[in-house]
Formats: C-alpha cells, sequence, structure tokens
C-alpha cells in the first residue's frame, strides 16, 4: 500500500547542515501526516519531528529551532532541513506515515555528526 524510500544521510562535521528526502508511493501521501524518527545505538527509537496533511509541525524539544520538516504534495515527499548539527544528533533517520492507525516505515538513512 504505501512504500517509503528515505535518502540524504551522511557525514557532516558539527554545525553543519544536511537535508533528507522521503520519497512515499502511491495517492495516500497527500492525506497522512509524516513523521521523522532516530534510532541511535542502543537507544530506543525517538520522534524528531511531525507534520500534517495540512502542514501543521511539532519538533523534538532536541532539535526544536534547529531542524524543519516540510512536505512537498506534488512529489509525494517530505523533508527534513537539518542545521547546527551536533554529534548527538547521529542516529538512523526513519521516515514514518500513519495511515488508519497503521505505521508505514523507511528502511532510514544514517546520519553521523563527526569531526
Amino acid at each position: 500500500q504505501v512504500q517509503l524510500v528515505e535518502s540524504g544521510g551522511g557525514l557532516v562535521q558539527p554545525g553543519g547542515s544536511l537535508r533528507l528526502s522521503c520519497a512515499a508511493s502511491g495517492s495516500i501521501f497527500r492525506i497522512a501526516p509524516m513523521r521523522w524518527y532516530r534510532q541511535a545505538p542502543g537507544k530506543e527509537r525517538e520522534l524528531v519531528a511531525a507534520i500534517t496533511s495540512g502542514g501543521n509541525t511539532n519538533y523534538a524539544d532536541l532539535v526544536k529551532g534547529r531542524f524543519t520538516i516540510s512536505r512537498d504534495n506534488a512529489k509525494n515527499t517530505v523533508y527534513l532541513q537539518m542545521n547546527s548539527l551536533k554529534p548527538e544528533d547521529t542516529a538512523v533517520y526513519y521516515c514514518n506515515l500513519r495511515h488508519i492507525g497503521y505505521d508505514y516505515w523507511g528502511q532510514g538513512t544514517q546520519v553521523t555528526v563527526s569531526s
């Protein structure tokens, strides 16, 4: 029903920026809330940012003011612009789509913040 593919991860120095993308299949994207999660080794998966179908956004306290979530419904894509990156942002970042109470996940993209 839904396939999600993340891209844009990589290695960046502290203070740098990355933009993650998540491309979704199908027509459900336009009406679905989208979320970015991340999971570091040995830690629980945590919510980073969320955006509703109408564009309302929410952020985890640790990334507020540094990260921006956005969506382009014409491209079936959600983005996560990450600025002022810190080593503690290092994690695998996952795209999530919720539809009728069911969560769809991408395979994840690695973000490493290191000097």
